[in-house]
This record gives C-alpha cells, sequence and structure tokens, in this order.
C-alpha cells in the first residue's frame, strides 16, 4: 500500500537522522545508550555470540496490519489461541519513529535503522544504498552467518526484481550494494550465497544447516498482504501459513537451543498505531506482555546485542532494546 507522509524526519527526543551519504550513526542520549539508559552491546567481540544466551534468531515479517486487527480476531486463532499463551509479546511496538512509509521504508530500517529518506516502494535498481553501515554486513565482519529466506525466489539468483509472490521491497538486504554489487548483479557471490529461497529452511532446519540470524519473508498472500483464494482473507493467509511454519522452526535443534523466533509486522495502515510483536523462545516469558515503547530500531538494537556487533546502528542507538520480553538475555 503506497501512502506518503509529510513529515519523513518527525524524530524524538531531539536526535537527528543518520547522513544517508555516510552511514554515520546519529549521536542518542549518550554513547551506546539508549533512551532507556541500557547499554550498547560490547565491543569487539568476534565470531559471533560467544556465551550469549540466545544463539539464533528468526526473523518473521508479516504485512499491513495493525495489532488491534490481530488481536483477539477470529481469522488469526494460531496467533491468539496458540502464540500468545506460549510467548511474549509488545503491545506498544510501532514500526519507525520517521513516520515513514510505505513498505520499503520499515524493512530498510530494520536492516540500518533509517529508511535513507526513501518513501516508495521503488527496486533496488533506484533506491541502492552505498553504505557499509547496516546489519548483515557487520554480522560478517565479526564471522556472524545470515541468511534471508524470501519465498518463491529461486536458488542461485540475486533477486532484484519481482516474480511470483515475492517483492524486493520485502527483501532489505538487496538494496546495499556491498551485497548486490555495483553495478547490481543476479549473480552477486554474496547475495546468491545468502538470499535463498524459502523452499529450503525445512531441509536447512532438520539439517542443521541454518544461519545465526535468519530473515523469513512470506510472499505477498502468505504475509497478510494480498487477499487470496480460497480462504479471500488476508489475516486468515498468515495465520494459516504461521501455524504451518513456526512449529518447524520450534522442533529444531537451532531453536531449542538457544533460538528465538521474533514476529512483526512492516507497518501500521491509516495512522500511527502499534503493529505486533511476537516472541518465541527457550528464554522468552510465556503468557506475557509490556506497555514499553519500542520501534523497528528495537528490533535491530536487539540483534547486534544478541550477536555482539557494534556500534549500535542510527536510530539503533536511540531505542530500548527487546530483553524484557526474555528471561535471559542476551
Amino acid at each position: 500500500m503506497a501512502r506518503y507522509w509529510s513529515c519523513p524526519w518527525c524524530w524524538q527526543g531531539g536526535a537527528t537522522p543518520a547522513d544517508a551519504s555516510t552511514g554515520d550513526a546519529p549521536t542518542g542520549p549518550g554513547d551506546g545508550q539508549a533512551a532507556d539508559g541500557s547499554s550498547s552491546p560490547e565491543s569487539g567481540t568476534e565470531g559471533g555470540p560467544g556465551g550469549h544466551a540466545i544463539k539464533t534468531v528468526f526473523l518473521i515479517l508479516m504485512e499491513n496490519h495493525n495489532w488491534s486487527d490481530i488481536k483477539g480476531s477470529a481469522s488469526a486463532p494460531y496467533i491468539n489461541a496458540t502464540l500468545l499463551p506460549a510467548a511474549a509479546h509488545a503491545e506498544n511496538y510501532f514500526d519507525n519513529p520517521a513516520m515513514a512509509h510505505p513498505s520499503e521504508p520499515n524493512y530498510l530500517w530494520l536492516e540500518a535503522g533509517d529508511n535513507f529518506g526513501i518513501l516508495d516502494d521503488n527496486p533496488p535498481s533506484q533506491n541502492h544504498q552505498a553504505t557499509t553501515n547496516h546489519l548483515v554486513t557487520l554480522l560478517k565482519a565479526a564471522g556472524v552467518s545470515w541468511r534471508s529466506y524470501q519465498e518463491d525466489i529461486t536458488a542461485g539468483v540475486c533477486p532484484l526484481t519481482s516474480v511470483g509472490g515475492y517483492a524486493p521491497k520485502h527483501n532489505p538486504m538487496v538494496f546495499f550494494d556491498d551485497v548486490v554489487g555495483k553495478p547490481a548483479s543476479t549473480s552477486a557471490p554474496d547475495c546468491v550465497a545468502n538470499v535463498r529461497p524459502y523452499s529450503e529452511l525445512a531441509g536447512d532446519l532438520t539439517g542443521n544447516r541454518t544461519a545465526q540470524y535468519n530473515f523469513l519473508t512470506p510472499n505477498l498472500c502468505h504475509d497478510m498482504h494480498d487477499t487470496c483464494a480460497p480462504t479471500s482473507d488476508s489475516i486468515k493467509q498468515g495465520d494459516d501459513w504461521l501455524a504451518a511454519e513456526v512449529p518447524k522452526i520450534q522442533a529444531s535443534a537451532a531453536y531449542k537451543n538457544g533460538g528465538a523466533i521474533f514476529i512483526t509486522w512492516d507497518e501500521s495502515e491509516g495512522g500511527e498505531f502499534p503493529i505486533g510483536m511476537i516472541v518465541l523462545s527457550p528464554l522468552a516469558k510465556t503468557g506475557y506482555s509490556n506497555m514499553i515503547k519500542y520501534y523497528h530500531s528495537s528490533m535491530l538494537r536487539t540483534a547486534q546485542e544478541i550477536f555482539g556487533v557494534a556500534p549500535l546502528i542510527r536510530d539503533a542507538a536511540n531505542q530500548p532494546n527487546l530483553s524484557d520480553l526474555f528471561t535471559s538475555y542476551p
């Protein structure tokens, strides 16, 4: 859904946006501190999370629904009757503090703590970014493996254009030159190796081949974006997909031994309203919710702290982490 807002930089607490040309992070409430006063991840943690309790992250992105659309919905029985009693969730999680829409700016925010002034869903050929200051590049430099599993793409090809129910706007990694090359190439080695068909995830889970950071995007029918046959109910389509796919992750060794599943939505609809953030993990609280105000920057900060990569990227330095949803963190 294409929506444009008149205030691309409505920041809180006097923070300024990152300079898109340099990729420098803004100055936050203190060196390496968020607004809640929590400390930054330790620097120089080579080789990944080390002694951290959380070892593997699965981040699942759904689409275009406020939390009020999902919570209590008869179209989402799996989320409401199965996931929430077993999970911790946030009641006050928002997309981004700049109020940037539509989808693509929010996916970029999850990867880089900024939308770089982008307020559309244009392809990587138009909206590519030169900065190397984004999550998967920091992970790679620290020896932490990553993978973006995208439904409907083909193995061996860097997916720079739409195919089937896949849309590049829902795959933030392909907007960065250091992943896809400059000029971007469908054979870019880093992209081909790490951006994989979602159909490979099940085998990677059972074969214990998953990466440490896994970004999972269903297709446009399964992520609640489109209304599709046979149900013609976007929420039910996504709920059914989660009911089929989340148990596969939960059955894996990667999940049982320090794994965490984060389920969120890309953006609110009809204004700035809370969207869902559900956390499932052997290390998460169960049947728990809080009213802490979070943004996608909080998810980015949480991923950085779990894997011990610094400095905190742009707005991730200004927002609280998701530690309150866990019994053991990071």
